[in-house]
């Protein structure tokens, strides 16, 4: 964090704080509503507190990237809804009256099943820690931001990097867990033009589902956990076999199971949709590392991660689904403070 006590701060620790936080692929195929996985893609996000003045918006909003234009410049903006609410439970009384100017650098898309705006929760909670100058706790903080966002498998891989289960137990409890996530596995996306509200596709989902398919979502996610948590990524195959959320959204989004297909034809470990789409992600073993032991960017003409994404563009052009095509890898590294 930077800055210094001024009039313009108001009695906050800083002035001035920036906080980034990693995008999210979370209902990690059979690990609905309880998985998460932290990826590199970012959302920076700098903000300076102000006295407000009649002159000037209380919110003062500039992003660059994904969301320009669209992501809201008053009180609504998730990051300054979270930014309050966290100087509120740090005992920052006149959190509401003060003014914001925000700056904004956004690699994650919108409503793509990315994680977008529990990135935004946890970069505002992140900053109202800088400018509080003391630390919400792991805990309050992961309840905070699950409050907002309403499920704590996005914001705690978010906050907390790697490979995160968590649950909400009522009453505002939230419990989670993290691993390391696998290093020698690349992600290859395929983010599509089309908007996936998650709402929308909570809607689809049936209010019961079969005991079977219960047992058989948590015995693949208990072995899968346990697998990938003693280095075996071949596990992904089993958690990425979903039976309680996949198959309905699919009916509202058939190109999901065309491009899941393709990618496992191709030879990935499983491939499952990020959050509640419409992002596809598809997980392949990457022997190719870098010197940080993370996938490289570049691949060859016939890597596994090039045939990969081939295979999901060609299933995604067949299917009229426009889009674009990355390769992410996943990020041990959660929600920081820059400065």
């Amino acid at each position: 964090m930077s800055g210094a006590v001024s009039g313009t701060a108001g009695g906050l620790a800083v002035k001035r704080a920036t906080a980034i936080v990693p995008a999210t692929i979370a209902n990690l195929g059979a690990g609905y509503d309880c998985l998460g996985l932290a990826v590199d893609r970012w959302l920076s996000v700098a903000v300076e507190a102000r006295r407000p003045s009649a002159a000037a918006p209380p919110v003062e909003l500039a992003v660059r990237g994904e969301g320009a234009g669209e992501v809201p410049a008053d009180r609504s903006n998730r990051v300054i809804e979270a930014l309050e609410a966290g100087l509120g439970a740090l005992g920052i009384a006149d959190a509401g009256d003060r003014a914001w100017r925000v700056r904004m650098s956004n690699g994650i898309p919108l409503e793509r099943g990315l994680g977008s705006s529990a990135a935004a929760t946890v970069a505002g909670l992140k900053v109202a820690e800088a400018f509080a100058g003391r630390s919400l706790g792991e805990r309050r903080l992961l309840e905070l931001a699950t409050s907002l966002d309403g499920h704590p498998d996005n914001v705690a891989p978010a906050f907390l990097g790697g490979l995160v289960a968590s649950v909400a137990l009522g009453n505002g409890l939230v419990e989670a867990v993290r691993l390391e996530p696998p290093h020698d596995v690349a992600v290859v996306a395929w983010i599509p033009e089309r908007r996936l509200p998650t709402a929308a596709m909570r809607r689809v989902l049936p209010p019961q589902v079969p005991r079977s398919d219960a047992v058989a979502n948590l015995a693949r996610v208990g072995v899968a956990v346990a697998g990938l948590a003693v280095g075996r990524t071949d596990v992904l195959g089993l958690l990425t076999d979903d039976r309680l959320h996949e198959p309905h959204r699919a009916a509202v989004f058939p190109e999901l199971t065309i491009l899941e297909a393709a990618a496992r034809g191709a030879g990935a470990l499983g491939a499952c949709l990020a959050g509640s789409g419409s992002t596809v992600v598809a997980f392949v073993a990457a022997r190719d590392l870098d010197p940080r032991g993370r996938p490289r960017r570049r691949w060859g003409r016939t890597s596994l991660v090039t045939r990969v994404g081939a295979a999901m563009r060609a299933a995604a052009i067949g299917a009229r689904l426009d889009g674009r095509l990355a390769v992410l890898a996943p990020r041990a590294e959660g929600a920081r403070l820059r400065g």
